[in-house]
């Protein structure tokens, strides 16, 4: 007889399979296309700028477009999700990330490319919002972290991308926007043959489906009856409950999770990482540094996001969550009060150039390799089943929002307080966020879905509850949905 986990689950039914491994590789070339669409522009505005003739008010407007359609994307496509399904869902993403980059690509003018990069900016939102939850359920509950940050890996990827088309200085912004149109293409044909979300086809009264569903993305000949009871279970409480989609998200027990998802998306955008890939470039040449100088620059932070995003790839679900983003947080704010001491005292000439470049490296390393794996992370397993699109959705926008606010002022804060002070602002930020993370962000690592919304029911949504061991639930939530929690 085999071993079993939970409620009957076979061992080797929480095992990694490649269909799993694809239906992650898929989901995450939506996160290619939005590392690659938001970082294109850094090196591209250099071009825009020159054939527009525009100056910092329209350079601000262009590279916020995709951040304020990414807001609207988030929330539609929330609603979306609960209608089409996450697979439905990806596959329009998928369609509109191709109209966007053509309509990006072919503009004649700011205003058009405005126009199309707020197209572009609703498919960026809509896939942040949709992937990483198709992904955490369909993915066993073992490899759920990891193949998650699939997604955020491909942000990397495309940043990566951006960052070296820039930095030739060879490939004519249209050709490098528009070159997007054809991963896009891929991700939609792809698309077409994965599985959709079991927990949703159980919502949605497809029982059948929903089996079949979760046998594809299982080891052969694997007895998904115990999983796929724990779900059904969950999927009729919450069915008879008040606590669903929108509405569901102002439930005292759904809050704290709110909490926690929503400030954990602003500080991943208050840490700095935005300013330095969007404006690095812009940054380096407006205090003396040539233009090839401050492209490489870029280059190199692009890869260096992506190595150390790697890493954590490999260690988060040993580390932990919380863990990893408590031990990085201070390092990324020491680098940025660095960083706004040698343009405050003036050490920002060519003498200091190499160390400036390090600390710029060092930051980055410690921001992705932190925190920045955690803000889609979180929102595809935080939430209860009956409000995690709607929670994914808040989460999603909260982000986006604190990215275009972000976008918007940068250029302006640093013309008003200079640029040694605004990177002190920006590691103030870090610690508020440590301190927040602390306080709330519970360690998730672990813990299957339907373990950490019975923890949420039973009020015991915080660090301190979840440092290992089976709670101790009240008396009275015996009868809640999903109360036996495992180790």
């Amino acid at each position: 007889m085999s071993p079993t986990t939970g409620r009957g689950r076979t061992a080797d039914g929480n095992g990694l399979t490649g269909a799993v491994v694809v239906v992650a590789l898929v989901s995450a070339i939506s996160g290619l296309l939005y590392g690659y669409d938001t970082g294109i522009i850094s090196g591209a505005l250099l071009q825009i700028g020159d054939e527009f003739e525009i100056g910092n008010g329209w350079e601000q407007l262009i590279a916020a477009s995709i951040l304020a359609g990414a807001v609207i994307g988030a929330l539609t496509c929330s609603r979306l999700g609960e209608r089409r399904g996450r697979r439905g869902t990806l596959l329009v993403v998928a369609v509109v990330f191709v109209v966007g980059t053509v309509g990006a690509a072919l503009a004649p003018n700011p205003e058009l490319l405005s126009l199309a990069r707020l197209v572009l900016g609703f498919a960026v939102g809509g896939a942040t919002q949709t992937a990483p939850v198709y992904v955490a359920e369909l993915a066993p509950t073992k490899y759920r972290g990891r193949l998650v940050l699939c997604f955020q890996i491909a942000i990397g990827v495309g940043i990566l991308l951006a960052t070296l088309v820039g930095a030739s200085e060879a490939v004519d912004w249209r050709v490098s926007i528009g070159a997007a149109a054809v991963p896009a293409a891929v991700m939609f044909a792809l698309m077409l043959r994965l599985p959709e979300s079991p927990r949703w086809l159980l919502t949605a009264d497809r029982g059948d489906d929903a089996r079949r569903s979760l046998e594809r993305v299982r080891p052969g000949g694997a007895d998904v009856s115990g999983e796929l009871a724990e779900m059904s279970e969950l999927v009729e409480e919450e069915q008879r409950a008040s606590t669903r989609g929108w509405r569901g998200l102002r439930e005292a027990w759904v809050r704290p999770a709110l909490v926690v998802g929503c400030g954990l998306a602003v500080f991943t955008q208050l840490s700095g990482i935005e300013m330095i890939v969007y404006y690095s470039p812009t940054i380096l040449t407006d205090n003396g540094f040539p233009d090839s100088t401050a492209l490489r620059v870029s280059v190199g932070l692009g890869a260096t996001y992506l190595v150390v995003q790697l890493i954590g790839l490999a260690v988060i679900d040993r580390v932990g969550r919380r863990r990893l983003t408590l031990l990085t947080l201070p390092g990324a704010a020491l680098m940025l009060i660095v960083l706004g001491t040698f343009f405050v005292t003036g050490n920002d000439g060519k003498a200091q150039v190499p160390w400036i470049i390090a600390t710029l490296i060092a930051f980055m390393a410690f921001t992705a390799g932190g925190i920045q794996l955690m803000g889609w992370l979180t929102g595809s397993e935080i939430y209860p089943l009956a409000t995690r699109a709607a929670g994914a959705a808040a989460q999603s926008a909260s982000l986006w929002g604190t990215n275009l606010l972000i976008t918007l002022t940068l250029l302006t804060v640093m013309d008003t307080i200079g640029t040694g002070q605004t990177f002190w602002l920006y590691a103030a930020f870090n610690v508020a966020a440590f301190v927040f993370l602390f306080r709330k962000m519970p360690e998730l690592t672990g813990h299957s879905l339907e373990d950490i919304e019975s923890r949420l029911r039973a009020g015991r949504f915080r660090p301190k509850e979840f440092a290992g061991g089976q709670v101790d639930l009240p008396a009275d939530s015996s009868s809640q949905p999903g109360t036996r929690l495992r180790q």
